[in-house]
């Protein structure tokens, strides 16, 4: 609202424009994203449990592909290299690519490591991968009893 002082004093337009709102939603932008982002990079330690679901069955002839904690593979107990795996997949199978194969890695074996081979094996054309690890003994099974229980037998 503007006020006329005397007569003769006109308000002049004002030709400069007010950039003080603009800096202050800049200031308040930029303190919200400094506060922010280092919210969204956090780093959670995750420590995964043991399964303790009932075991599928295995299959007659299971084909095991091995990472070892020094990052060799072996495929049952032949030792191979990453990049004869999908050729030594290939024997092993038959040039069945529908056949389910078992991988296993020692617990040393980082994750990407893990991944590379998973990933060599799926650009093989092989999609059926399980996963191998150690059942917990302590764990109850359906009836609610831990397996280390020794249960009763007829002689």
């Amino acid at each position: 609202m503007a006020v006329r002082l005397s007569e003769g004093d006109d308000l002049a337009p004002q030709s400069e424009i007010n950039i003080t709102p603009f800096i202050d939603v800049m200031l308040v932008l930029l303190i919200i994203f400094m506060v922010a982002a280092p919210l969204s990079t956090v780093d959670v330690h995750v420590e995964l449990p043991v399964a303790t679901a009932k075991p599928a069955p295995r299959p007659e002839a299971p084909v095991f592909v091995t990472v070892h904690a020094d990052l060799g593979l072996s495929i049952g107990d032949r030792p191979i290299t990453l990049a004869e795996l999908p050729f030594e997949l290939d024997i092993a199978t038959g040039i069945k690519r529908d056949t389910r194969l078992y991988i296993s890695a020692d617990r040393a074996v980082p994750y990407g490591e893990m991944m590379a081979v998973m990933n060599r094996m799926r650009g093989a054309g092989y999609l059926k991968i399980g996963l191998v690890g150690l059942e917990d003994p302590q764990a109850p099974d359906e009836t609610g009893v831990a397996a280390s229980t020794p249960s009763a037998s007829a002689p």
